[in-house]
Order: C-alpha cells, then structure tokens, then sequence
C-alpha cells in the first residue's frame, strides 16, 4: 500500500501556514496553491499578474522537480483569480509554461488571496515512470 510524503524543498518560498508545498501518494502529487512569491524574499514578486504568473508556475516547476515530476506530467491545474478580467494576461503567460497536451484547468475567481496575491495555482501531477 502507498504512503502519502510530504515534499520539500528550500527553491520555493516558505509556507504561509501550517501546510506542506506538496504531498505524494503512489505516484499522484498534489501541490498546495503558489503564489507569485519570491522564495529569497517571500514577498510578491513586482510587475501584477503577468509576473505572479510567472513566479507560482516557476515555484511549482521546483515543487514538481522535488517530487521526481514535471510540468510534462501535470494532470490537472486550479488557477484562482483575484480579478476574471486578469484571465486573458494569467493565460498569456499560462500557455508559454504548458505548451504542448496542457493539462485540465479550472479557474476561478475568488473573493481575496493571501498577501494580496492577483493569482494562486496548484496542481495534481504524476511521477515520471
């Protein structure tokens, strides 16, 4: 019977509350939600949702790399949204990450994120066999 890990990793920023970035099942990874964070400083990184975007993919891309996985191997991917009317520039950036058989998504537009987040994507992923 698998067991469900926790996955570390010291490439993405530390969590904001009592979770880990990612646990493992067999070969199934889920990723707690990324914000656009700066794992040297914590903090958003500048530029709006363009560039926190940019910053949760890249911080999930580790989190995948820690738990023998990649973007390749996504299955499934929530993006919640501060604002819907960001979606056109969150995706922009979106499809340079996944460009070829991108994973299901969903996206949702929520009340408030932490830190005053613009965007939060997590993600269910498999290990490379």
């Amino acid at each position: 019977m698998p067991e469900k890990k926790v996955v570390v990793s010291d490439k993405v920023p530390t969590p904001v509350g009592p979770y880990s970035i990612a646990t493992t099942f067999g070969d199934l990874i889920y990723t707690a939600g990324q914000l656009g964070m700066d794992p040297a400083t914590n903090d958003l990184v500048p530029g709006g949702v363009e560039a926190e975007t940019r910053q949760a993919l890249t911080n999930l891309k580790h989190v995948l790399a820690a738990a023998g996985s990649s973007l390749d191997l996504v299955l499934k991917t929530t993006v919640f949204l501060r604002d819907m009317a960001d979606f056109a520039r969150m995706n922009a950036v979106y499809s340079e990450f996944f460009t070829q058989n991108p994973p299901a998504r969903s996206a949702f537009q929520v009340a408030a994120l932490p830190k005053g987040a613009a965007v939060e994507i997590e993600l269910v992923a498999c290990r490379a066999s």
